[in-house]
């Protein structure tokens, strides 16, 4: 934790210094902040060992960041960062969480209207008051405004693959609890959504009293909120609540059915069980006196004269109707998918080098992976350009004869220009394996601009698939504005795949984006975005996304082995 808890620091005293007009400075706090986050080592250990040298050792860190962090491993604190909270009101930080509101703005919006909170922004906004200052305007109160509404919406609801681990790890502390014969992950975690408001979890116990109490006893537990037999609902450290319901261990199936929800899928299921005579509830589907199911949530719905429901499509949204007629669709599993096409190293902005990307890979039993880092006009993540692109793959070269159990492809993330051109030329772009397109650039471009940018690139016969198709960011921002018809129709028209982005505030494309492509028979790949190891883990998220989006393993191009694989790519 004490990786993140420096990393964290460093992002914002890297914002603090913009806000005070600081050069060069940040940026060098934000590159040992990407280094700390996805550093595998917890960094007091390398202090323990090494000392400042080996800090030094990691990269992005000086001497200077360097002796920061061992002062905070040492001392538990850090004298420049409490000196730094000291000049600017909180308030005025947090403006920093609007998308769209960077820090030459804060630090305009605070010196010239003396606006110093979230609450005197948005009134401002909404009064018209911003809108006469040089280089905002009217549109730019009506992003401020959409921007409040996201970060509000951040405060709610929290990036599914931040939370799904920690909560992982809780489920199994509750097991170690005596009394708990059973834990499950339930509610919106289960069923994979992109966000979650909190961590349902079902623990099944004949002693629901005594296992209640010891639930409050929890290792991280700051606040019991409720505290019962039925249901104990306690508020960890990190801000995270759990609504943890007690059910005998005969009711496994239907208390999970029930708490996996979601609300609309339970309704539709509870109006089944009336039509047919029965009542479901969390203690089982019942007729009379009987119970007909409990123990499995397989007999649940069986009982209902309908087949599993996997819990990805417990949305209410066409899987009753297609269970009813037999067509539910056969979801991707888990760990189908060969290998990652859209990996970044530290030849752009990643943490970690080519061969340890390559090691990792190989650690998931890939058959291939394909490093597609940044191109040159994205300059701040260190694009390449067809200079740097040839050395690496001199690297990738040399990495092949040593790793020959797996296959390493040459990628790249090509930018798309603002007149749908691409970031590279023409000869280079047909020397690589794997060509993925993304928009890094111009999001606030109107609808028809951005559409026409869009349909340019992917008819390019050089292009494979187009990378976190909606530009997206979870709570951070919206997506561009696009014709989702018009983009769909140029990729079926020139055979290209579009991304499921795996990366935990992407996740994009969405489930019902994903369904028009399955309509209109347009391939997609699966991908982490990864750009540090740790990162490549993110995969499962991302087959969790297509799951939601009734995605079949054949409908996903990266699930192929390497042999048939080849023949995909191949122009």
């Amino acid at each position: 934790m004490i990786n993140q808890e420096i990393a964290s620091m460093f992002y914002e005293m890297a914002d603090l210094l913009d806000i005070l007009g600081v050069e060069w400075k940040p940026l060098a706090f934000r590159k040992a902040a990407r280094t700390l986050e996805t550093y595998p080592e917890p960094i007091e250990e390398v202090v323990k060992k090494k000392g400042i040298k080996g800090v030094m050792e990691l990269p992005g860190v000086g001497e200077g960041i360097g002796k920061k962090i061992v002062e905070y491993v040492e001392t538990g604190k850090m004298k420049e960062y409490t000196e730094l909270k000291k000049q600017i009101p909180r308030g005025v930080e947090e403006m920093l969480k609007v998308p769209g509101v960077g820090p030459k703005k804060v630090a305009r919006l605070y010196k010239e209207l003396k606006i110093d909170s979230l609450e005197k922004l948005e009134k401002f906004a909404q009064q018209g008051k911003i809108r006469d200052m040089n280089g905002f305007g009217e549109k730019s109160e009506e992003d401020i405004l959409m921007g409040l509404a996201l970060v509000k919406k951040g405060t709610e609801r929290r990036l599914m693959g931040v939370v799904l681990p920690y909560a992982r790890s809780l489920v199994e502390e509750i097991k170690r609890i005596p009394g708990v014969s059973n834990v499950e992950l339930a509610g919106s975690l289960r069923r994979k959504r992109e966000t979650v408001k909190d961590m349902d979890m079902v623990v099944f116990t004949k002693t629901p009293e005594k296992v209640a109490k010891l639930l409050t006893k929890l290792g991280e537990v700051e606040t019991v909120i409720k505290m019962g037999e039925k249901m104990t609902s306690v508020r960890f450290k990190n801000g995270l609540q759990s609504d943890m319901r007690l059910l005998a261990p005969e009711l496994y199936g239907s208390g999970l059915v029930h708490f996996t929800g979601s609300k609309e899928h339970g309704i539709a299921l509870r109006t089944r069980a009336l039509s047919m005579g029965m009542k479901f509830s969390e203690y089982g589907l019942v007729k009379g006196k009987k119970i007909v199911a409990s123990r499995k949530e397989e007999d649940i719905y069986a009982g209902l004269g309908l087949p599993f429901i996997p819990p990805e499509l417990r949305e209410n949204t066409g899987e009753m109707e297609a269970a009813e007629k037999g067509k539910l669709p056969e979801l991707i599993p888990y760990g189908s998918i060969q290998g990652d096409l859209h990996v970044h190293t530290n030849w752009d902005h990643g943490a970690h080098t080519t061969e340890q990307m390559v090691q990792k890979a190989i650690s998931l039993q890939y058959e291939y992976v394909s490093f597609s880092d940044h191109t040159k006009s994205d300059i701040i993540a260190n694009g390449l350009d067809e200079k740097r692109m040839r050395a690496h793959w001199k690297e990738i070269d040399s990495l092949q004869k040593k790793y020959p159990q797996i296959n390493i492809l040459k990628g790249a993330e090509v930018a798309i220009l603002s007149d749908g051109k691409l970031d590279l030329s023409t000869s280079i772009l047909k020397e690589l394996d794997v060509v993925g397109v993304s928009i890094h650039s111009g999001f606030k471009n109107e609808e028809k601009k951005m559409t026409q940018r869009i349909v340019k690139a992917l008819e390019n016969e050089y292009v494979h698939f187009m990378g976190h198709p909606t530009g997206r960011l979870i709570n951070q921002r919206n997506p561009y504005s696009f014709n989702l018809e018009k983009v769909l129709d140029a990729a079926k028209e020139n055979g290209k795949a579009m991304e499921i982005n795996s990366y935990p505030s992407r996740m994009d494309f969405d489930p019902p984006h994903i369904r028009e492509c399955l309509t209109r028979g347009i391939p997609l790949v699966i991908n982490t975005d990864a750009h540090a190891m740790e990162n490549m883990d993110f995969m499962e998220l991302g087959i969790g996304q297509a799951r939601r989006g009734w995605v079949e393993e054949k409908n996903v191009l990266n699930t192929a082995p390497w042999k048939r694989f080849q023949k995909i790519i191949h122009r």
